[in-house]
């Protein structure tokens, strides 16, 4: 039973259903109001669940029989009284059909809710997510990286004294100041994977850049960065999901398509960002298989931003993914090459 005020839920459908009684009686048999019984037996139900409505259906049968009984056409009370039975079932009809059509909305909106607080939950997930990588890897950058170039600066201060002293261990100075300066570019090029979206408006763009650097090193996949307008991005946040989708295109693209040649193109236009990760491999399958990880996080990803995300074939081979992203949603501030 849904809560509410008991005065409203339940007095004002009686008194309805007594003041279209009293109209009913004085406008006679020839004019009936009928239907009209039906308002307060659909206000019953919608404020207080289907028992209220059979029980306004009852007293609306009750109310037309008083305020007809004088003046029915029935020869018999029997047959007046059929008529009162034949009411309060068409009564009881709208009771049932109206709470079926209330506790369908409510279902709905309950499931609605469920949805929406399952969004936020997730949304709250990668959020924490991105912040905790966005935590490390500035710890990365910030502790270890500095610690291990201090470490390779007093090295390189040993190697030079053993140098000048024509020591014999200058060969393990220098091999160790190898190894420390090879950690170091290990450790930043891990914290830089972690959070490689940096906080400022050209973030997105050298993020990209910096993916296809280390991808076509790592790899030996050419990569290329096209870029049609100036998007200039103020939500790090946002920059962040749109790296992600890309890097996740990039991984798919070398893993299952065996491309050899990658094309991220980054297209600004009037109200619309767009992203396209193109490649030269084998292309998608057909049907489409949805049920990947990480083709489900990059679609997770879109939504989220209020992006659109879509996967197809290139006429020749390869595949195409295009995320569109409306400016308006994120309010971004963007600029646009003549």
């Amino acid at each position: 039973m849904r809560e509410g005020n008991l005065w409203r839920a339940i007095t004002l459908p009686i008194l309805g259903s007594v003041a279209v009684g009293w109209l009913d009686h004085l406008t006679g048999w020839e004019v009936s109001l009928f239907i009209f019984y039906a308002l307060p037996i659909i206000a019953a139900v919608w404020w207080r669940g289907a028992w209220a409505g059979l029980t306004l259906a009852g007293i609306s049968g009750f109310v037309w029989w008083l305020a007809n009984h004088n003046i029915n056409p029935y020869e018999s009370e029997l047959g007046y009284f059929w008529a009162l039975i034949n009411r309060v079932f068409y009564f009881s009809v709208l009771a049932f059909a109206v709470a079926a059509v209330r506790n369908k909305q409510d279902a709905d909106a309950a499931r609605i809710r469920i949805l929406e607080e399952r969004r936020r939950l997730e949304q709250d997930i990668v959020k924490v997510v991105e912040q905790e990588q966005q935590r490390i890897g500035q710890d990365l950058h910030d502790g270890l990286c500095q610690q291990l170039a201090a470490i390779g600066c007093a090295v390189h201060a040993l190697a030079d004294d053993l140098q000048t002293q024509h020591a014999p261990a200058v060969q393990d100075a220098q091999l160790i100041e190898d190894s420390i300066r090879g950690a170091v570019l290990d450790a930043r090029n891990l914290a830089r994977g972690i959070f490689p979206v940096h906080v400022d408006r050209q973030g997105l763009v050298a993020a990209l850049n910096d993916l296809a650097d280390t991808t076509s090193r790592l790899t030996g996949v050419r990569i290329r960065i096209l870029e049609h307008g100036d998007a200039l991005m103020d939500q790090p946040n946002i920059a962040m999901h749109l790296y992600r989708i890309v890097q996740e295109a990039v991984a798919n693209a070398i893993k299952h398509g065996h491309a050899e040649e990658i094309i991220i193109t980054l297209r600004a236009s009037y109200g619309l960002l767009e992203l396209f990760v193109e490649d030269d491999g084998i292309g998608i399958p057909t049907p489409l298989r949805s049920g990947g990880m990480g083709l489900r996080t990059m679609h997770y990803r879109a939504h989220s931003v209020g992006a659109t995300l879509t996967l197809t074939p290139l006429p020749s081979r390869g595949t195409r993914v295009c995320c569109r992203l409306p400016l308006g949603t994120v309010s971004p501030t963007t600029t646009l090459n003549s």
